[in-house]
């Protein structure tokens, strides 16, 4: 017998329910293991536009000025008055705010089809205080600061050109606490590229946001990279000619502090990359944030 409907009219039938393993799935968060995208397709491995752009700027751009520069980026100056004070603007100044234009390029291609939001941005800004506040915090001990790990975590989370600029902003605004220098375009430039290489590792599915793969790429690159490069920007700010004899001293009476820095890496990530990656994710979904 056909069912009659509250208002007298036959009743269709049911269709029978779907199982749920064979519904479709939505676009955005649906897929498996949650992956996003179309019908859950895994994410593209390929690196964008923006992302070869950042690595033209720091590959080869920005290294060929601290190279080229050298010890002049301490010795060449300009002075000039301004209402009546006298400013010594030095060359380093000049190329620390090179770098963080050529940090800036990059990242805000990201946008290069939409308006930034000011969402975005203040969470870039959020972090960057964050590494600038956890350097000052911990100035009584020398090398054992969170900058790296926050980079790292930046870089993972919002993509290598985010790391890149919150290392070289981190850089730049804390030495006006420790110094500025010859040593900040180099540290701005050691710092981003730390968070830089997180994010196209991340992209390419070889660091998983985990805290002990993070543990052990960020204590890694802190003392080959990081350290590496300091080292041997001091060498070259010296302007004497390099032997092997004096590249051997620098590093090995270096081998402490980069030991310690990257130690201290590592303490922070295990620390706070999950608390911070959860919190970071859920931002993302929750305002439609960066994606890396």
């Amino acid at each position: 017998m056909q069912r009659q409907s509250l208002n007298g009219a036959p009743a269709e039938s049911a269709a029978p329910a779907r199982p749920a393993s064979t519904r479709p799935a939505a676009g955005g968060n649906g897929g498996e293991g949650g992956n996003g995208g179309n019908g859950g397709e895994k994410p593209s491995r390929r690196l964008s536009r923006r992302t070869w752009v950042a690595l033209v700027f720091i590959v080869v751009l920005i290294p060929a000025a601290l190279l080229l520069l050298g010890s002049r980026l301490q010795t060449m100056k300009w002075e000039f008055s301004l209402f009546g004070t006298t400013v010594v603007w030095r060359l380093h100044y000049a190329v620390s705010l090179l770098i963080i234009v050529c940090a800036m390029i990059p990242f805000f291609m990201t946008f290069e089809k939409r308006k930034p939001q000011a969402r975005e941005l203040v969470v870039i800004a959020t972090l960057s205080a964050l590494a600038v506040a956890g350097r000052a915090a911990f100035f009584m001990l020398p090398q054992f600061k969170p900058v790296c790990a926050i980079v790292i975590i930046a870089g993972v989370c919002f993509g290598a050109e985010s790391g890149f600029l919150v290392g070289a902003v981190t850089g730049f605004v804390s030495n006006f606490f420790f110094g500025q220098g010859i040593h900040t375009p180099w540290q701005m430039f050691c710092f981003g590229v730390v968070g830089f290489l997180a994010g196209i590792l991340f992209r390419k599915g070889l660091l998983p946001k985990r805290p002990v793969p993070l543990c052990i790429y960020g204590g890694l690159s802190v003392f080959l990279l990081y350290g590496g490069i300091i080292n041997l920007s001091t060498l070259l700010g010296t302007g004497a000619a390099l032997t092997w004899p004096m590249v051997a001293a620098k590093y090995l009476s270096a081998l402490p502090f980069d030991l310690l820095h990257a130690a201290a890496t590592v303490f922070f990530l295990l620390v706070l990359s999950r608390p911070m990656i959860e919190k970071l994710e859920r931002i993302k979904v929750k305002y439609g944030l960066i994606q890396p």
